[in-house]
């Protein structure tokens, strides 16, 4: 190949090369990975992972933030504790950020996340404890009950139905439900799935 053929391959990748770089990569390979050696499974090393006092102090202030009715006290209080937290997000009542890590949690501008919706950074297994960001986009809702795990995304605008389990990234603009949640509703077209957003309980809408 020719110096002009490289620069030319260089200058305007193949296809294989752009689906790879466009290509999603999934939950579980942006995690972090930390094994425990051990005769026992890895939560018992939660106390070499992260302080004790800073779980309790975290443990505390989320304790408040799950009984409050103010949403500016919890605005507050989670970014004391290292949450990112954008202007307008509201918390639904008993809605649980994660104790362990909080400080891997980003909740942008105008996202709801509802009543007792359960947003977690961390995973202890047998052998290993796996850590991930959760970010929860501009406008997004996150359903009542709904639990989002580890490294998972959800776009702007994106509905998580209430109870839904969320392995996966949301794209921006859908609707997702169900164990584990999938696509139930995209404006794009790309989902004839029966019943559409009809079927989708609204996140528990909350008052200051």
């Amino acid at each position: 190949m020719s110096d002009d053929d490289h620069r030319r391959a260089e200058t305007h990748p193949s296809g294989t090369d752009r689906a790879a770089e466009a290509a999603p990569t999934r939950r579980r390979d942006r995690l972090d990975r930390v094994a425990t050696p051990g005769p026992r499974n890895s939560l018992w090393a939660w106390p070499d992972a992260k302080s004790p006092l800073v779980v309790v102090r975290n443990y505390l202030v989320i304790l408040l933030c799950r009984i409050s009715p103010s949403l500016r006290l919890k605005n507050w209080l989670l970014r004391r504790i290292g949450v990112s937290v954008g202007a307008g997000v509201s918390w639904g009542l008993e809605s649980t950020p994660d104790v362990f890590w909080p400080e891997r949690i980003t909740v942008e501008s105008d996202a709801i996340v509802g009543y007792d919706a359960t947003l977690l950074c961390h995973e202890f297994l047998q052998d290993e404890y796996r850590l991930g960001d959760v970010v929860i986009r501009q406008r997004a809702m996150v359903g009542a009950g709904a639990i989002v795990l580890p490294g998972v995304t959800v776009g702007e605008g994106a509905q998580v139905a209430a109870n839904s389990l969320v392995t996966e990234d949301v794209p921006a603009g859908t609707t997702v439900a169900g164990v584990p949640a999938e696509v139930v509703s995209d404006p794009r077209g790309d989902s004839d799935s029966e019943g559409g957003p009809d079927r989708m309980a609204e996140p528990e809408p909350t008052a200051e």
